[in-house]
């Protein structure tokens, strides 16, 4: 009983005492004098603040290179560089794009102009003829819109028993024109005078592919690929284009960081304390940047 007594009176003592502070503390919160909108109250006010001079160099630089160089009044011929380097990739870059555009519409338009499906559906027959509807559904598919519904080409051995030639449309996207060029399985769409494409010569000819595979081809197939090469070259030019474009950002900002630390002389020893030595020295500091 006396224990219970003990612990109901600590209790009361406890709660009664963080009750006290509470109040204490919201009522000094309440009458004190501290304006939070004087700018006088605050030690480290706004206008105080300053970016150090590296990193406004290293920023202004992974904007427009050659610009920090500019900031540190380093030598003219850097940021001569850094800008010429930039505008040159820039320039590059756009053009092969361009570039690589203008041939992609020329490929296209040839394979729409030679490539056909109810040719393919036909040729694919002659060429393939133990497994042709094997082929025909295939590994890849072309994608179909007949009156509005959309089917693929592994299903056109049906289709072509209900709908007429002139109702059904192949989709003419970035996969048909990677197909039709790449793929023996869409040979047979080209429009060349046929022969036997088997052998290495003729309209149609096959080729060993690194000992690995053969190829058939036709000569308009064949210059078809070439073209799509040609683009695609040129894009991956571009890509290297603009890589070298953001490596000369941060060369140039990594090249006015260092200018900058330099010139600053951000170097020195200094001691540090430490409250566990009785001299009260805990080691040497030394700073040097470059």
């Amino acid at each position: 009983m006396v224990r219970k007594i003990v612990f109901i009176l600590l209790f009361y003592l406890d709660f009664n005492l963080k009750f006290f502070l509470l109040l204490f503390f919201s009522l000094s919160l309440s009458f004190s004098q501290f304006n939070i909108y004087n700018l006088d109250n605050y030690p480290l006010k706004q206008d105080t603040v300053r970016i150090p001079v590296p990193v406004k160099a290293m920023f202004k630089s992974l904007l427009i290179p050659g610009w920090g160089q500019v900031q540190n009044k380093d030598h003219l011929w850097k940021s001569i560089f850094f800008l010429s380097v930039e505008t040159l990739t820039l320039i590059s870059s756009t053009q092969l794009v361009k570039n690589a555009e203008k041939i992609r519409h020329d490929f296209e338009a040839f394979g729409d102009a030679h490539w056909s499906l109810e040719r393919w559906y036909d040729n694919t027959k002659i060429i393939f003829s133990n497994n042709w509807r094997d082929v025909l559904i295939g590994t890849h598919k072309l994608t179909l819109n007949i009156n509005g519904s959309y089917y693929y080409t592994d299903n056109l051995t049906e289709l072509v028993k209900i709908h007429e030639w002139s109702d059904i449309s192949v989709i003419r996207n970035r996969d048909f024109y990677e197909n039709i060029g790449k793929y023996d399985q869409f040979v047979g769409g080209w429009d060349d005078n046929y022969d036997n494409p088997f052998d290495s010569k003729g309209n149609w000819y096959s080729i060993q592919k690194q000992n690995v595979e053969t190829v058939i081809l036709t000569k308009r197939k064949d210059y078809y690929r070439g073209l799509r090469y040609d683009s695609n070259q040129l894009k991956h030019y571009s890509r290297y284009a603009l890589s070298t474009l953001m490596l000369n950002h941060l060369v140039s900002a990594f090249d006015a960081v260092i200018v900058s630390n330099r010139k600053l002389n951000y170097s020195g020893v200094k001691l540090k304390y430490s409250y566990l030595n009785k001299w009260g020295v805990g080691g040497v500091q030394i700073t040097y940047t470059w």
